[in-house]
């Protein structure tokens, strides 16, 4: 009843309209009541229009979180690193690496170059306003056109090769000029705000070079903050329950069931899934191994006695009871493994007061163990800081340990390091 009084007032003006339409011609009752009749209609009308159907959720075998944050720059991120990696790999299979010198005498190859300018160049097709640290820039190839060329052969036959992936993710390069500038939009100096990747195109060069571990890494930060982290390792076992062992540090044997693509969202997990090519594999969520008696863990350390300090490490080890002896390899591998539980601790402790990490070398390897339930801080427990340029100058070492065993581990660095004061 109440419904009825309170549209009384239009009932009555209908009544008058149709009363009206009673002394008015046909033709002039329509073309004068017929689009008033139909707006009190809606008046009238007590059931709501229904809702657009929603259009049905996309299917996504390969994506274990279909809603999660940063789900683009995550999937640009992990087919980009792929289709790199797949290059590295290729140039690691030729006769000649094209190795030169940089001026802080570290091995180049052009599997850096090549791998910068993929991965560059669809990151900056994708978000265009975004910056790259990168670790290598066009300086080298402007002066050696040799080696620009054979870069440029590369590039065009991993594109060629991995052609799905370009219709993807796109990030074409047109020229070898183009490729030069791809290279060079890895200039930026890193900061506190913004939307900034880190990358490291080839992580641990001389393992590269010496057919042992080495990683395509990159990282997105925001605002200073690691917070979507990709890592492809072609030498890692696919399989996560393999264990390490010495020999994983030299074992690049090209064999079936390796290669391994590693990627983490903060918040949302860790994962790792084979490298394929064109699209992603199926993933699977990985977590740091559960360590109930620390004195059994396995801990990784750099090859490289001048990265990372053997001596220091191997007297927290005893200190913690530790007997196994260390898994030594090259690059942000070290950080897949243990996030994955095939090993336990990182440690990389300075080998001198004035070294400053390089940010490429951590940030994504960071996003990984966070999110496969690890913390990570520096030599003295303090967080790492990613938000104050392209060094870690705020930070002494990495220490990377499953949560539960962390402050265990940090108290035993301290007193080894607190020692030497």
């Amino acid at each position: 009843m109440a419904i009825f009084f309170s549209q009384l007032p239009k009932i009555v003006f209908l009544s008058v309209i149709i009363l009206a339409a009673s002394y008015l011609p046909i033709p002039s009752l329509l073309s004068r009541s017929l689009s008033r009749l139909t707006q009190l209609k809606q008046h009238l009308s007590f059931n709501p229009s229904p809702a657009l159907p929603k259009p049905p959720a996309i299917a996504r075998p390969d994506r274990k979180f279909a809603t999660m944050a940063y789900e683009r720059e995550l999937e640009i991120a992990l087919l980009a690193v792929q289709r790199a990696t797949l290059l590295t790999k290729s140039v690691y299979s030729s006769h000649s690496k094209g190795t030169l010198s940089k001026s802080d005498s570290s091995p180049v190859t052009i599997g850096d170059f090549g791998a910068q300018a993929l991965i560059i160049s669809s990151i900056k097709h994708a978000f265009p306003e975004d910056e790259v640290v990168g670790e290598e820039d066009a300086n080298d190839l402007r002066q050696n056109g040799g080696l620009k060329d054979l870069v440029w052969d590369l590039v065009q036959k991993a594109k060629l090769e991995d052609s799905a992936a370009e219709d993807r993710i796109g990030g074409p390069i047109q020229s070898p000029d183009k490729m030069l500038d791809a290279l060079d939009s890895g200039g930026s100096e890193g900061g506190a705000k913004g939307r900034i990747w880190a990358l490291d195109p080839i992580d641990g060069t001389k393992g590269f070079l010496r057919g042992g571990q080495y990683a395509v890494c990159l990282a997105l930060m925001v605002d200073g903050v690691p917070t979507v982290g990709v890592i492809g390792c072609p030498n890692l076992p696919v399989d996560d329950q393999a264990p390490l062992d010495s020999s994983i540090g030299a074992d690049a044997d090209g064999k079936e069931g390796k290669g391994v693509l590693f990627g983490a969202v903060k918040g949302e997990g860790a994962s790792s899934r084979a490298l394929g090519k064109g699209t992603l594999q199926a993933e699977q969520s990985i977590k740091m191994k559960p360590l109930d008696d620390i004195t059994q863990a396995t801990f990784c350390e750099s090859v490289e006695a001048g990265h990372s300090s053997h001596g220091d490490q191997a007297a927290i080890a005893s200190k913690l009871g530790i007997t196994k002896p260390s898994v030594r390899m090259d690059s942000q591998a070290k950080y897949a493994s243990i996030a994955r539980g095939a090993g336990d601790l990182y440690l990389r402790l300075p080998t001198s007061k004035t070294y400053q990490e390089k940010i490429w070398d951590h940030a994504a390897g960071v996003v990984l163990v966070q999110e496969a339930g690890g913390e990570v801080t520096d030599a003295w427990g303090k967080p790492l800081n990613f938000s104050v340029g392209r060094t870690l100058k705020e930070n002494k070492g990495v220490v990377a340990a499953p949560k539960a065993v962390f402050p265990r581990v940090i108290d035993a660095v301290k007193e080894v390091l607190d020692a030497k004061q």
